[in-house]
């Protein structure tokens, strides 16, 4: 894989590229907008300009399960298969995939906006948010979400943490996918569903 001109050849190559690559990332940013503050209400509003699709980030440790929606979700690269997300670092999902050093990841279709709901918080953290939902495995033991779109089953490849997320780099190590149905969308702290 090339990244920024390097040919990325091993786990820690990458890893130090994509460190880099933030490091960069973040330095060009301070240059360019020196002492100027942005206003955290206004960057909200900004992001929620941005239609995503919907996902449920899941992991399991020690015999328990836990998860969270989660719309920030990426692929990396192809070579290696790596996909990033963020998680707040006070959430008990967090624990558990460093815990686990694993998680798997369901792209909900526009038919599971309860799901959605329901590992956005609307059951609490310390409550089963698995009750009466149907689950699966493939490789890791993390659940997956069953009539989701499609299904990543993940290791931890490398984690960066910031003041209030950490950035998880997953290496895909299997992937399933549904043919049928439609993604959810959420813009604007609404859902939505494609249209022609």
């Amino acid at each position: 894989m090339v990244v920024a001109g390097y040919i990325l050849t091993s786990k820690v190559t990458t890893s130090i590229m994509l460190e880099r690559i933030l490091q960069l990332s973040v330095s060009c940013q301070l240059v360019l907008v020196p002492n100027m503050p942005i206003d955290q209400n206004e960057l909200r509003k900004a992001m929620r300009r941005w239609a995503s699709g919907v996902t449920v980030v899941t992991a399991s440790h020690n015999n328990k399960k836990h998860g969270m929606t989660v719309s920030s979700f990426t692929s990396v690269s192809l070579i290696p298969p790596l996909v990033t997300i963020s998680l707040m670092k006070d959430s008990r999902t967090l624990d558990m995939v460093t815990g686990s050093n694993t998680f798997a990841l369901t792209i909900l279709s526009s038919d599971q906006i309860e799901i959605s709901n329901i590992f956005a918080g609307q059951i609490g953290d310390d409550e089963d948010r698995f009750d009466g939902v149907e689950t699966f495995e493939l490789a890791t033991g993390a659940p997956l979400i069953a009539a989701g779109l499609a299904f990543f089953d993940c290791k931890v490849f490398d984690i960066f943490d910031f003041s209030s997320n950490s950035l998880i780099i997953g290496e895909v190590i299997k992937v399933k996918i549904n043919p049928a149905g439609e993604p959810l969308v959420y813009f604007d702290q609404h859902y939505s569903k494609l249209q022609d």
